[in-house]
């Protein structure tokens, strides 16, 4: 078996044949996130207030069999059943080298990485390799593990030399590996000046050469993977190199403008959003990835009898977005495979242990809109508007508009930092006292709570992915 790799627009494989890769993101596996598993806040805050509670080495066994568990043989196999044939594969760079001690590689980091790869090579998937979380916090969001809004990675060399001696280790890891199918060396990055990005890329493109000529690279857009208008000609220095795009559409979320009905004018902005995304690529004829994208979905705990209804038009968004992707033959990542139930193809199911344990813990983080993502701020707007009004009272409005604006609205910024920043910072250490006294048998059962068989399946959402999986234009 050989390398894919990039040629033109396509990806092809070692006779020039086009494979179209279509999968799913592993989110929350080897980089946690607050709303895929539950916690409040950063993954470094409860992986510290977990330890504080049961111990270090007690700490240590719970998160080494959640990463066990959340991902097994048995998944694999049924990903493979709907159709897909990529998995990407995000991870945080704390895996790999500690921030006390930089660039000392920690092998133990590979333990999971390269067990799932080869789970995913054993059932015929590829893998892409997503470096989501970089020192310092590569962009302004919960995700970039970095307990700020504030994104330093761009502000510190030292954190850029850390990332690029970790793809140094990465691609020495893996140079052999053909079931890869490519290196994402940097998720969503949020550089406010639009140039550091550019030299961060030459750095990590030559870095990664030097050791691994034959793997695909994935780049992100700025600003969330949505933006490439100031990349200019920088694409001449690169070969082998795919860009990325994460093409979420305000339909498949809570704070939708109006119900989605495929309306004419509703299809037309669906459209406009990801050829914009795109754009840049296709005046220079280059290849494109579709990261990430998806709708979140509601949940009868929470939306109570308008949650049926409410699912049908987030597949109607799911479906309407396959149809442009098919169009073009694109390549996607769908945004995810597992959570506990507002995501996932696949999702904890409401009776584990883990569930039972957080039910009102999770009721109270619903109610309080501590997490960014799909948050439903209904039930406190009315606690942060004075603030929203004071500042459009007391700031020009010309400055109300910082970066990352426009993806980010002044009322966005002002949740960010008073809900999901200094209101889950007391939340967590009531996240980790639901564990204290618990026995090692029980931090294991909390942990397998995340197997794939206790997990309920999003049949809607699955039925369209495999109707998708092989479904594209005919060839141009």
């Amino acid at each position: 078996m050989a390398y894919l790799k990039v040629s033109g627009t396509k990806i092809v494989d070692q006779n020039g044949k086009e494979v179209i890769l279509r999968g799913a993101g592993l989110g929350g596996w080897m980089n946690m996130e607050n709303f895929i598993t539950g916690y409040p806040g950063c993954e470094f805050q409860i992986r510290a207030a977990l330890a504080g509670v049961v111990g270090k080495e007690q700490s240590e066994f719970f998160f080494d069999k959640f990463l066990e568990y959340f991902f097994t043989d048995a998944d694999t196999a049924f990903f493979k059943s709907l159709g897909l044939n990529c998995i990407r594969l995000p991870f945080n760079y704390r895996h790999f080298e500690d921030d006390m001690n930089p660039r000392v590689l920690k092998p133990e980091g590979f333990k999971h990485l390269d067990r799932v790869i080869d789970l995913c090579a054993k059932h015929g998937i590829y893998t892409i390799l997503d470096l989501h979380t970089a020192p310092g916090g590569q962009n302004t969001d919960w995700h970039s593990d970095a307990g700020t809004h504030i994104a330093n990675f761009w502000n510190h060399k030292d954190f850029q030399d850390r990332i690029v001696w970790l793809w140094e280790e990465l691609a020495k890891h893996y140079v052999n590996n053909t079931w890869i199918a490519g290196y994402n060396p940097l998720n969503e990055p949020t550089d406010p000046y639009h140039t550091r990005v550019i030299e961060v890329y030459d750095r990590l493109y030559g870095a990664i050469r030097a050791i691994d000529p034959h793997h695909a690279l994935f780049l992100d857009g700025n600003t969330f993977a949505s933006d490439f208008s100031h990349f200019g000609d920088a694409h001449k220095k690169w070969e082998n190199v795919a860009y990325s795009i994460h093409d979420y559409s305000v339909f498949g979320f809570p704070a939708a403008p109006e119900p989605y009905a495929s309306t004419e004018t509703q299809l037309r902005r669906l459209r406009r959003s990801y050829e914009k995304k795109r754009q840049w690529m296709d005046e220079r004829g280059l290849c494109v990835w579709n990261g990430e994208w998806g709708p979140v979905y509601a949940r009868k705990e929470y939306e109570g009898d308008r949650t049926d209804a409410i699912n049908e038009e987030r597949y109607k968004v799911l479906q309407d977005q396959l149809s442009i992707y098919n169009k073009d033959r694109l390549s996607w990542s769908i945004w995810l495979y597992k959570d506990i139930g507002f995501q996932g193809m696949v999702y904890v199911s409401r009776d584990t242990p883990y569930m039972t344990l957080f039910k009102d813990f999770l009721a109270k983080k619903h109610r309080l809109a501590i997490d960014a993502w799909g948050a439903d701020d209904s039930q406190i707007r009315d606690v942060y508007q004075p603030l929203i009004d004071l500042i459009k009272r007391e700031v020009k409005p010309e400055h109300q508009n910082l970066y990352p604006a426009p993806v980010w609205k002044l009322s966005d910024r002002v949740g960010r930092l008073a809900r999901n920043i200094l209101v889950s910072e007391f939340l967590v250490q009531e996240w980790a006292e639901h564990f204290r006294g618990k026995s090692e048998r029980e931090l294991d059962e909390i942990a397998r709570s995340f197997c794939f068989e206790h997990c309920l399946h999003r049949e809607g959402l699955n039925k369209i992915l495999t109707d998708n999986a092989t479904l594209v234009a005919q060839e141009k």
